[in-house]
């Protein structure tokens, strides 16, 4: 029963987090173009408002409001359609007592409890039916939930928020290093999954204090894709086969899947080897997030790939650091991984072998 309800938790998040990634994406495209031209962000429609200031506003405007993103995600994903209003204003609570994404977080599960135990025990003549999911439930969650965020769990939500801030403001040099080497292990061996994006969510929850740790969760999901690709040119060089003939094919689609920050393309290989592809990742993730840190490369968007260089700051040396860990995949996966014999797995022969060629593979 327990595990149900851990289980039950984390799909609400998940929930929600599905509908604010498009809306981060867009959101830090939208900024990082127009701080790129030197956009501003404005505070009011006047007659030289530049394209690219609307850019740079449009980007504050919709990061601004993440908390409401969540916290209504999470509570329409508990109580349904009764959830969205009370999600909805405990997002906008939380940006006005400074409680910020953390806030709107655990205030959303609250909503969404609050909303679905009333959904559950109120009862209504027949006649007023139709207007329980869409004004007595909304109205006494969203009541109950301005009073719970005002005066219960908004005010240490907010000094713990800011305490967090403070923290990482003041974070030294070699501090960042061991920062993006957690990010970069945790992200590196997730393969896209729960730890990504509850790794996502906490950086999203930092504001721009999650902008360098964003470059280094960006750079650890790549460094799966890239490192095994290297590594199959290495198995080339080296004469040592350490992929079947099916996983060669399963690289040609994960290759590209990996430009655009996709590892899923990844799995047939995972998974035939799960430990040393988890130690080989691992280490690549850690190596290029400690790099990314040290070079200060930091990016508001959670997800792009290499596309999401141009919203980058020092974007050069995230790439420098991708293109390391990468390598340290490469070369972990290449020492850890046995030889494989293309005859006993009854794949292509020897001769066969000249069909598969990735250097056809451009990043245009």
């Amino acid at each position: 029963m327990k595990m149900f309800k851990l289980i039950a938790l984390k799909r609400h998040a998940l929930t929600a987090i599905s509908y604010l990634i498009p809306i981060v994406v867009s959101a830090g495209f939208c900024l990082a173009i127009g701080s790129l031209f030197g956009g501003q962000v404005m505070n009011s429609f006047h007659d030289d408002f530049r394209l690219v200031d609307a850019l740079s506003t449009m980007g504050v405007l919709v990061l601004g409001m993440l908390p409401v993103v969540i916290s209504t995600g999470i509570s329409y994903s508990i109580a349904d359609k009764p959830g969205i209003a009370p999600g909805f204003l405990t997002g906008l609570i939380a940006i006005n007592i400074g409680a910020g994404f953390i806030g709107g977080f655990i205030g959303g599960y609250i909503a969404g409890y609050i909303a679905l135990l009333l959904r559950e025990k109120i009862k209504v003549p027949h006649w007023a039916e139709g207007l329980r999911p869409v004004l007595i439930i909304p109205l006494l969650s969203a009541f109950a939930m301005g009073l719970i965020m005002y005066y219960v769990v908004g005010t240490p939500i907010a000094a713990f928020t800011e305490l967090l801030m403070n923290y990482l403001k003041n974070l030294n040099t070699s501090e960042k290093i061991v920062y993006g080497l957690i990010i970069g292990v945790l992200s590196g061996i997730d393969y896209g999954g729960p730890i990504n994006k509850t790794v996502v969510m906490f950086l999203l929850s930092l504001g721009p204090n999650g902008y360098e740790p964003m470059a280094v969760m960006i750079l650890a999901s790549m460094v799966t894709p890239f490192g095994m690709t290297i590594a199959y040119f290495m198995q080339k060089i080296f004469s040592k086969n350490i992929y079947t003939h099916n996983e060669v094919e399963t690289l040609k689609a994960a290759f590209p899947m990996g430009v655009c920050q996709i590892t899923e393309g990844c799995y047939p290989i995972i998974f035939n080897d799960l430990l040393r592809c988890l130690i080989a990742t691992g280490v690549g993730g850690a190596v290029g997030g400690a790099i990314s840190m040290a070079c200060g490369s930091a990016t508001p968007a959670p997800a792009g790939g290499l596309f999401a260089m141009v919203t980058m700051a020092n974007p050069i040396q995230w790439f420098i650091a991708l293109m390391a860990g990468s390598l340290a995949t490469a070369i972990i996966l290449f020492v850890l991984k046995k030889r494989v014999n293309l005859d006993d797995n009854n794949q292509l022969t020897i001769d066969d072998e000249k069909d598969i060629d990735l250097d056809a593979i451009k990043i245009s």
